[in-house]
């Protein structure tokens, strides 16, 4: 293959856009971001789970507590009654006793159920605290992923800047390729390795090794058009007035 020393030379500027192109795509895939907002939103399903399972254990108590609440108006509404019915006229012995016992015995049921009703409102004090700091905790998450995610979207749109300028200077050096050269160098490009590298003195730019004297000979007698190929890596060497002789 045949290809102007010129021609040849803007192979060099398309592989320095293709290499940085690479560096962005790299870095937009291990953006230190990425992995703190998978943090952060584990963090916030944490918190949101904790808060649902907080708040359900509240919702329990609350009922709990109405519970009580109406079953000992319902043991003091008896009691009224019952009073009411002993201080009356008219009552026998045996009702009175009848009576009697059964105020005890609500009396009774009335001190259990507030010391229930008591336990439960203690539990639902110390709940409410817990209920508090869930809501802390998960709003200072929620706040902690906006912030990464603001930051991850800036870095992005950076990385998005910088790739469109180096697919501009790649797009405005292509058309001043020959198809053939350009369509080596772009083979080697879709099979993800570096199309080509300026051969200076006795090192490959593309693949970073020293040849082989015997190879580089052979080079320096081959015409200034002819198109070669590094012996290591395959890619196309450019030669220039940094090659040496």
């Amino acid at each position: 293959m045949k290809a102007t020393p010129a021609a040849q030379q803007r192979l060099l500027d398309l592989a320095a856009a293709d290499a940085e192109l690479s560096r962005l795509a790299h870095r937009r895939r291990t953006l230190p971001e990425h992995a703190e907002l998978a943090e952060a939103e584990a963090q916030v399903r944490a918190g949101k789970d904790k808060l649902v399972e907080t708040e359900t254990a509240a919702g329990d108590l609350d009922r709990d507590i109405r519970r009580i609440e109406r079953d000992v108006e319902g043991v003091r509404a008896r009691t009224e009654k019952d009073r009411s019915l002993l201080a009356g006229s008219g009552i026998g012995a045996k009702q009175a006793t009848d009576l009697q016992h059964e105020l005890d015995t609500l009396a009774r049921r009335q001190g259990v159920l507030e010391d229930e009703q008591l336990e439960i409102m203690e539990q639902r004090e110390a709940l409410g605290m817990g209920l508090d700091h869930a809501r802390r905790v998960l709003a200072e998450a929620e706040q902690r992923q906006t912030e990464v995610t603001e930051r991850r979207d800036t870095a992005i749109a950076d990385l998005d800047a910088a790739e469109a300028g180096r697919r501009r200077d790649r797009d405005a050096i292509v058309p001043g390729l020959p198809e053939d050269l350009l369509a080596a160098y772009q083979r080697r490009v879709d099979q993800g390795k570096v199309g080509a590298g300026l051969l200076r003195e006795r090192r490959c730019g593309a693949c970073r090794l020293e040849l082989d004297r015997t190879f580089v000979g052979r080079l320096r007698t081959a015409e200034k058009d002819d198109v070669v190929h590094c012996e290591e890596c395959g890619a196309i060497l450019v030669r220039t007035s940094e090659s040496g002789r």
